[in-house]
């Protein structure tokens, strides 16, 4: 059995119990996985925090443990140790469960979520594009926003 963190489209969180991962997957496909809120059955795994491991291990690399590696020569590094494997995971679930439950308003964003913000217009997940100036000002002006991460696939999406 396998517990995920759920989200429907109107953000409600909860959780379910599956047999594997491709159950879920699949149910969720065919509209099976219904939110115990409001019924809506476009739901989408949620981010989750894996589990943390606390202290350095013997296998950290040498500069984790405060030195040098033997000759005093910088050690080698993995460009993605399992730490970083997991965080990028976390971070395309992220993108996932925004994609899925998020309206896309496009160009409108800015504009959209100022609507949302000042009460005219309902309450709701958005996403969509943003200038780096057009993001800032949101953010002075109290407006919660968050960069979508990329795709982490490969593709620069």
């Amino acid at each position: 059995m396998i517990h995920y963190s759920l989200i429907c489209v109107q953000a409600h969180e909860f959780d379910g119990w599956f047999r594997d991962s491709s159950a879920f997957d699949a149910q969720a496909a065919n509209g099976s996985v219904h939110c115990p809120f409001c019924q809506s059955n476009k739901v989408a795994k949620a981010p989750m925090a894996p589990h943390v491991a606390r202290g350095v291990s013997e296998k950290a690399p040498a500069r984790q443990q405060g030195g040098r590696s033997e000759g005093g020569k910088e050690p080698e590094v993995a460009l993605l140790d399992e730490r970083h494997a997991q965080l990028r995971g976390m971070i395309r679930e992220l993108r996932e469960t925004v994609l899925a439950v998020a309206e896309d308003v496009g160009e409108s964003f800015p504009k959209e979520a100022r609507k949302i913000h000042d009460g005219d217009a309902p309450e709701r997940p958005i996403r969509g594009r943003a200038s780096f100036a057009e993001a800032k000002a949101l953010l002075d002006e109290g407006i919660d926003i968050l960069a979508l991460p990329p795709g982490l696939t490969g593709d620069g999406n």
